[in-house]
């Protein structure tokens, strides 16, 4: 028995036209004027289609065939390579990709409900054209003309996949100790400009061979010879795997090669490669030595993108175990619902059984509230580069800046934390291959590591956003909280659990703003303080953007006329998160505060030796 995904568009369209109210945000911009909610659900029903018939019957046996890695090539499951193609034929790597490079243009709010329905459905297959509106961007934002002529169409369009290469053995989170080198070859010549021979080794590159594309392009950090030290002596090159080298009727291998794939825990089909560059002809991208700088355009758009990996694998968990639960018969049910039909005497189905009920409310409420906050982020995504208002578009950079790496942590704990839960409503048939819910497990869990690990994130949060500006960012998002905190007390005159919500918003947000004052006040003597407390303090943020999230989605179903199947459900689950979830903020707290208090104790080396 295995569960087909089906794209949540009810829900998205709920988020996108009542949450968000996207069409008025759309029609602010005059690229996006003429776009509707209309040609927006059409977009994603097709994106459904696409996803259910092409991408989702491929997860359980690409996992099971893996790729394979022979003659230095690496081969993609029976499948990967026809559906991707069809991908690329559908224009869907151009979804978000402005115009002038060869994209669509639409909004990036389309992208991100995309790239869950991908996610939820086959996160390996993924992998592979996941970087394609990153590398565009940061290409197109610091990349030369000449550069930006050759490849930035088939980069847009799909016919090239990217990979980003960062990682070395000794360099993983601290890229300052990065070794891969970069000399110029004045004797190179062909029409792009000057070149550069690379040379060092990379590990963990997703995609870093394959059989999709003719042709894959790496975006690759190096040093100059004239390079500081640090993470401030790091370019940023373009290496593709095979060149058009001038005189030559055919296009030339470059010494880029994969030396072998990784055997992994998850997402077996998706190849991890080690790659060796050998004076491998590559292009300047951005200044030398602003390497970072340019690669953040490209990190910043793909920490989303995994936050919302978090939230595919939340909805594939729920689809899956609220499917078996409604299937499974065992035991009397303790309580039945009314309208129940079954026989008291005889096997309920589980869904019944009140433990395996809060599995699936809890489930709700995670992926359904974060939906929401993710879609939210990608709207300030959009405003910070399209509004054209320039107040408007620097106060959404700030937004998503500082609401991304809470995204990209809490989604993503949440995610494995959601799949490994769902797994307990199969029992020990979940533990089974068949079933499909320890593929979710095992493929969730490496999005916690990747783009940065969650506790970079944590540290990216407090450290950097928040105590670097003194909280200013964190007032500013407590002040747009605090607003519809106000909204939900003039609709509690009606409605009794609206008007709770507002309270315990506005309770959420004075707490967070006493804590966080506490951290801003002892950590100018107590240096470590902020990194004690940062992985807990994020999900503190974490659980107050999800009471956002519900208060709002409360004070939308109890509007008038909301008293469809589809509203009372999400009345029900509001409730349910105010009961129970929201314990998860003050949990959260009581560890902020305790690591206030007090420090940490250090091991001894001969214990973390293991002696």
């Amino acid at each position: 028995m295995t569960s087909s995904y089906r794209a949540p568009l009810r829900d998205m369209r709920f988020v996108i036209d009542e949450w968000l109210n996207a069409e008025t945000v759309w029609r602010g911009v005059p690229d996006w004027a003429d776009l509707d909610s209309a040609t927006a659900m059409q977009i994603l029903e097709e994106a459904a289609r696409f996803v259910g018939e092409q991408v989702a019957p491929l997860n359980g046996s690409g996992d099971l065939e893996g790729c394979r890695f022979e003659g230095g090539n690496v081969t993609m499951p029976a499948g990967f390579r026809d559906s991707y193609r069809a991908y690329v034929d559908g224009g869907w790597p151009a979804l978000a990709i402005s115009t002038d490079a060869g994209g669509q243009g639409l909004p990036q709010l389309l992208e991100v409900a995309l790239h869950e329905m991908l996610a939820a459905a086959n996160h390996a297959w993924l992998m592979s054209p996941g970087l394609t509106h990153g590398a565009s961007a940061c290409l197109r934002a610091h990349g030369a003309e000449r550069l930006k002529v050759r490849y930035l169409s088939k980069i847009a369009s799909g016919e090239w996949l990217t990979t980003m290469c960062l990682t070395e053995p000794q360099a993983g989170t601290d890229l300052g100790l990065l070794r891969a080198k970069a000399v110029p070859d004045a004797d190179f010549r062909n029409d792009i400009g000057d070149a550069f021979r690379i040379s060092g080794s990379k590990i963990f590159i997703s995609g870093g061979d394959h059989d999709l594309t003719d042709n894959i392009v790496h975006l690759v950090l190096a040093r100059l010879p004239d390079a500081p030290a640090g993470t401030r002596g790091l370019s940023l090159f373009l290496v593709p795997k095979w060149i058009d080298e001038t005189g030559s009727a055919e296009p030339v291998r470059n010494g880029v090669y994969c030396e072998g794939i990784e055997k992994k825990m998850g997402l077996k089909a998706s190849p991890t490669c080690t790659m060796q560059f050998e004076h491998a002809l590559g292009w300047l991208i951005g200044e030398p030595h602003r390497g970072l700088a340019a690669m953040f355009v490209m990190m910043n758009a793909a920490r989303l993108q995994v936050a919302m990996q978090g939230v595919a694998h939340a909805e594939s968990a729920w689809q899956r175990a609220a499917a078996y639960a409604c299937e499974r018969t065992q035991m009397r049910a303790v309580a039945a619902p009314a309208d129940y039909t079954g026989d008291p005497a005889q096997p309920a189905p589980i869904v019944l059984h009140p433990a395996l009920r809060r599995i699936l409310f809890d489930l709700r409420c995670v992926v359904e509230g974060e939906r929401a906050i993710g879609f939210w982020i990608g709207q300030w995504l959009d405003i910070a580069a399209h509004h054209p208002d320039e107040i408007e578009r620097a106060k959404a950079e700030r937004f998503a800046s500082l609401l991304t790496p809470v995204a990209k942590a809490f989604f993503t704990a949440n995610g494995f934390d959601a799949a490994s839960n769902a797994l307990q409503v199969f029992g020990g048939y979940g533990y089974i291959h068949e079933y499909g819910i320890e593929q979710s497990v095992r493929d969730s869990r490496v999005s916690m590591l990747y783009e940065g690990t969650n506790q970079i994130q944590a540290i990216d949060l407090l450290v950097r956003k928040t105590i670097g500006d003194r909280g200013e960012k964190l007032r500013e998002l407590l002040v747009h909280i605090r607003g519809e905190a106000r909204e939900c007390e003039r609709a509690g005159t009606a409605h009794a659990e609206v008007a709770s919500a507002a309270r315990t918003l506005e309770v959420l947000c004075t707490d967070a703003w006493q804590i966080t004052g506490k951290i801003l006040e002892q950590s100018t003597h107590d240096k470590e303080l902020p990194y004690r407390v940062a992985d807990d303090y994020l999900a503190m943020i974490g659980w107050l953007l999800l009471a956002y999230a519900w208060a709002r989605t409360l004070r939308i179903a109890e509007g008038a006329g909301k008293d469809d199947t589809f509203y009372a459900e999400k009345r029900a689950t509001a409730c349910y998160f105010f009961d129970y979830r929201i314990a998860g903020f003050e949990h959260c707290k009581r560890l902020v505060d305790a690591g206030c208090r007090a420090g940490l104790p250090f091991l001894s080396l001969a214990l973390a030796n293991g002696h």
